[in-house]
């Protein structure tokens, strides 16, 4: 059941308006003091606030404090040392105002609201030796706790389980799923650079590094024919082209009788040196 409702004179309703930007326990206590009003809380105060549409400059739903207020002395002590680390900050702040009432939060805040640089930017600079180099972990913790150290490699041990089924030596060669020979080359890492294809290695033994944004096309369409001779090097922006197109309106490369390959590699090389030009405004 709903009490009566609060009634409040005309004097009472003129200093509450005029007022409504405090906070609401000040407010509250503010109006007791004034008019001995015990009857009302603070409670019925937010409500009357509301339900006038008094905007007291917070956003919908944030309960906001009171605003810390800084001298202009304080100020420019607090730009001036603005690179302490924050809790030196602080205490150095506090010795030097007497400001109990400010805590090392509402400094990081002033701080980062005023945009003052510290200097520091949580990472390590190139060069900077780590705060813990050279230091051995303590018996029991981190990587020397039991729980870490039984599941660790024992030094002395190679490869046990699983791992001794699937190893293969350098120089194995395998067929990846898209079709290509891969040779493996190293053990160490990461893994997916351990295997090649050997496509790639015998035409590089050849002609060297295959140039950036270039990539080598089967003659044949065979991925499995590694012979240096079956394979061209292109751009690989021609790629596209090589598989039909956009719209598909030209037979795949792969796909398409051996006497029409050549033009259709000739026909997408046109096609690429055409938007080159093109770009560059050249007619």
């Amino acid at each position: 059941m709903r009490g009566s409702p609060v009634r409040y004179a005309p004097d009472e309703m003129v200093w509450l308006e005029a007022n409504r930007m405090m906070v609401i326990s000040d407010y509250h206590r503010a109006f007791i003091a004034a008019f001995g009003r015990q009857d009302v809380t603070a409670e019925h105060l937010h409500a009357l606030r509301k339900r006038k549409g008094w905007k007291v400059g917070r956003a919908p739903g944030r309960t906001a404090g009171r605003h810390t207020r800084y001298s202009e002395a304080e100020i420019v002590w607090l730009r001036d040392n603005c690179t302490l680390p924050t809790a030196d900050y602080y205490r150095a702040f506090v010795a030097a105002f007497d400001r109990p009432d400010v805590t090392p939060e509402m400094l990081h805040s002033l701080r980062k609201r005023q945009g003052w640089k510290t200097g520091r930017t949580g990472r390590f600079a190139k060069g900077q030796t780590p705060l813990n180099k050279g230091k051995v972990c303590p018996p029991g913790v981190g990587a020397r706790h039991p729980n870490a150290v039984a599941t660790q490699f024992k030094k002395g041990h190679g490869r046990t389980g699983v791992a001794v089924d699937l190893y293969k030596p350098i120089g194995s060669e395998r067929r990846s799923p898209d079709g290509y020979l891969e040779r493996k080359i190293h053990d160490g890492m990461p893994l997916q650079s351990r295997w090649r294809a050997v496509h790639l290695i015998e035409w590089e033994a050849l002609n060297g590094p295959i140039p950036k944004s270039h990539c080598l096309k089967s003659r044949d369409g065979d991925r499995s024919n590694t012979d240096p001779s079956n394979w061209i090097l292109i751009e690989r922006a021609i790629l596209p082209a090589l598989n039909g197109g956009r719209n598909q309106r030209r037979p795949a490369y792969d796909q398409a009788a051996p006497e029409v390959r050549p033009a259709l590699l000739a026909l997408a090389q046109v096609d690429r040196q055409a938007r080159k030009l093109s770009k560059r405004g050249v007619a």
